[in-house]
This record gives C-alpha cells, sequence and structure tokens, in this order.
C-alpha cells in the first residue's frame, strides 16, 4: 500500500502489535513511491526492510549504491535492517552484486542482506562465493510458499536452513484464495490481475481440495481461515510471513493469527492433498543462461 499519512498510522500500530517488518521497495525506475507490506513475526520490534532490483542497473555495483542512498532518504533513516535483493542478475558476475553489497554492511548503511526469487544453486553459489572472499552472506529468503504452493520444500527451504537463513514468504494467503472457501471472488483485482491467475489457475481442480480443508479446519477451530494458513507458516518453522494489507485492520488481523497453534495432525491435514506444481511466476521464466551470473571457481 502506498506510504503516506494513514499508512504512517498503521506503521505505528504494526510497531505496538509485534508486526517484525516494514517492507519497502525501490520498483521500477518510473515509480519511486514507496509500497509497505507488514510480516508478522514473534518479535515486539519492527525492522525497515527495503528491496533492490527493479532499477537501471539492476545489481551492478553503481546501482546498488545509487539506490542505497536514495531509500535511506526516502525512508529518513541512517540505516536499514535488512536489504533484500529481489531477483537473480544474470547479467552481472556475482562477485560485483555480493562486493557492493557488503561494502553497504561495512558502512552501517545495511544491518543485514536479503535474497528472493532464485533457484536453490544460485544462493548456495552466492552463498560459497560471499564467504571465500570474506563477504557478508545472506540472512534471510523471501520466497513464494503457501499451502497451495510449497515447491521450494525440494530444493530452496532445505539450503536456507542449511545456512541458518530467516525465512520471509510472501503470498502466504495465495492472493486471497486461503481465506474464502470459494475460489472466485467479486475483487477487481481477482477479476483484472493476470499474475495472481497465471500463479494459481492453472492448478485450481487440485488446489481447491486444499482450500476446502482450510476452511474446514478453520470452522472447527472457530477461527478465519486466513488464521489457519498463516498458523500453517509457523508450524512449518517460517520466520514472518510477509502479509499484504490494504488497510490498518489487516494488521490486527494478522496479529490475531499468531495465537494459533496447529497440532502435527491438523497440519498433516492441510497438507494431506498437494501435487507437485508446475513452477510459476520467475522461477518459470529462467535467464537466457541457465547456469550465467558467476564468474568464480569452484
Amino acid at each position: 500500500m502506498p506510504f503516506g499519512g494513514r499508512e504512517r498510522g498503521a506503521r505505528c500500530g504494526a510497531d505496538h502489535r509485534a508486526c517484525g517488518l516494514l517492507q519497502a521497495g525501490c520498483l521500477v525506475e518510473a515509480e519511486r513511491d514507496v509500497h509497505v507490506l507488514y510480516g508478522c513475526a514473534r518479535s515486539p520490534l519492527a525492522q525497515v526492510v527495503e528491496e533492490v532490483f527493479f532499477n537501471e542497473g539492476r545489481l551492478g555495483r553503481d546501482a546498488i549504491l545509487r539506490e542505497i542512498d536514495s531509500t535511506l532518504r526516502r525512508l529518513q533513516t541512517d540505516y536499514l535492517d535488512l536489504y533484500i535483493i529481489h531477483r537473480f542478475d544474470y547479467d552481472h558476475p556475482i562477485e560485483e552484486t555480493l562486493e557492493a553489497l557488503d561494502s553497504l554492511v561495512r558502512a552501517g548503511k545495511v544491518r543485514a542482506l536479503g535474497a528472493s526469487e532464485m533457484y536453490a544453486y544460485q544462493l548456495h553459489d552466492m552463498q560459497v562465493c560471499a564467504a571465500q572472499h570474506g563477504w557478508t552472506q545472506f540472512s534471510s529468503m523471501q520466497l513464494h510458499y503457501n499451502l497451495l504452493y510449497r515447491e521450494d520444500e525440494r530444493e530452496m527451504i532445505p539450503v536456507c536452513r542449511e545456512y541458518g537463513m530467516a525465512l520471509t514468504p510472501y503470498s502466504p494467503l495465495a492472493s486471497g484464495h486461503l481465506i474464502r472457501s470459494q475460489w472466485d471472488s467479486d475483487t477487481v483485482r481477482s477479476k483484472t490481475d493476470g499474475v495472481v491467475r497465471e500463479k494459481y489457475d492453472a492448478a485450481k481442480a487440485n488446489d481447491l481440495e486444499v482450500v476446502a480443508r482450510v476452511a474446514e479446519l478453520a470452522e472447527r477451530r472457530g477461527v478465519p481461515m486466513a488464521d489457519v494458513a498463516l498458523a500453517w507458516h509457523w508450524a512449518r518453522g517460517i520466520t514472518a510471513p510477509i502479509v499484504g494489507c490494504s488497510r490498518p485492520s489487516r494488521v490486527d488481523d494478522a496479529v490475531r493469527a499468531m495465537g494459533l497453534e496447529l497440532s502435527e495432525d491438523e497440519v498433516a491435514f492441510l497438507e494431506e492433498p498437494y501435487r507437485a506444481h508446475e513452477f510459476v511466476g520467475p522461477l518459470a521464466r529462467p535467464g537466457e543462461r541457465a547456469l550465467a551470473g558467476t564468474t568464480f571457481t569452484k
């Protein structure tokens, strides 16, 4: 949601409700507004997070140094708690990217680094490269993960666990599909957002069974479906699912879900209907060179 008067109030409310992340983003070059999302973590501290990629220069050194200074001015802060690269950059060597990111940490402009939307081998290569050069490694991974899309359980999540990385998945409610028993809705986004349809409609026939189980368990527990869908993340050891909040009341809804704990049997009940999915989103459109983006010798 756009960063402004009402949203500043929402941020203050979030700070007092144990919401752990306030996420801003440098989007495309022509779009300089800050968009804020809330990640509900089991922590009383709010942290400011920024993503970088969709800009002129992508993850080249000059672009990274330019964007961090722009971000700090825009957010009126001296440093960021977490700086996330939004995509893997096939156009720049990972050494250039990692050295530039490390310089931000050494300069005190960034406390920690995060990654998002890449293949597990790419994350592993970048972590190894950073370790070899004494540069700062990534501390978190923002991935597409929810009850309707669990493909990262195969490789990415195990790699993140190996490196002790925090998991901060986006779309934890599957763009609204996990908050209502029917698939379609009358919202403008549901009718017009082609990205959402691309991500979820292809597997609709099977995923409706998962939705039905979320609805059934929510009825049993006497809570909204969203609470069950979010509680599943914490049962799975997720650090902070990133919940989009279109209005301040959504912050309260997300915080309430932190009080719900699912049993092992309930988690198994929710997961049982899941079937393997085709990759969607950025991972369905890899770079032209499948193994591009690195020049270091293993």
